[in-house]
């Protein structure tokens, strides 16, 4: 009951807003639909349980990996802040920062859809990003919620892409493109500070 009672509306809902933005489902639509154009098959029930399980599991041990290279959470939220920095001008400005250099060409639901567009670099960095800010109980919940609603989107992917329009999409990008970049700045700040109060303790 302990760990229920750390449930928070307003961590919660910043986790799952951090987490939409970098998993950024609206932004992949046009990937799924041109993966779909070329004749290869996504089955989404598969591709959100694949790539969720995954960032469950790096979630609960991705620390413990850390402890490995001798890095604390703190230092990693602070490299975690950089990334979602730059993932976040990536929105902004469509530039082309990070690239895939390879793609299988047969297993378009595993790559490149589970890996790197859905469970990448970017959501693991965020994930034990919010990990060093927001109780387990928020985070797992904003990402089940995160599931839910990428499984929608991969679903009805067409549709949705006619609802919004090209203008709606690209407004949702841009918008939640500085979102994401506010919140590195929280991170980056925040984890920051830990590292000086650190140092003036001693």
């Amino acid at each position: 009951m302990e760990f229920f009672s750390l449930l928070s509306s307003v961590e919660f809902l910043s986790a799952f807003i951090v987490l939409f933005a970098v998993i950024d489902p609206i932004g992949i639509m046009p990937i799924v639909l041109t993966i779909r154009e070329k004749g290869k098959k996504i089955v989404p029930i598969k591709a959100v349980f694949y790539s969720f399980t995954l960032m469950f599991l790096f979630f609960f041990v991705g620390d413990r990996i850390l402890n490995l290279f001798g890095v604390d959470i703190n230092s990693f939220a602070v490299a975690g802040a950089l990334i979602l920095f730059l993932m976040a001008i990536e929105m902004i400005l469509d530039v082309e920062i990070f690239k895939d250099s390879a793609i299988a060409a047969n297993n378009a639901t595993m790559v490149p859809l589970v890996f790197p567009l859905l469970a990448g670099p970017g959501t693991f960095t965020t994930l034990l990003s919010l990990k060093a800010e927001y109780a387990t109980i928020n985070i797992f919940v904003a990402l089940l919620i995160n599931a839910v609603v990428v499984f929608f989107m991969l679903k009805f992917t067409g549709y949705l892409q006619k609802l919004l329009g090209k203008g709606g999409v690209y407004f949702t990008r841009k918008f939640f493109g500085i979102v994401l970049l506010a919140i590195s700045v929280k991170l980056f700040t925040s984890n920051l500070l830990h590292f000086i109060h650190i140092m003036s303790d001693k």
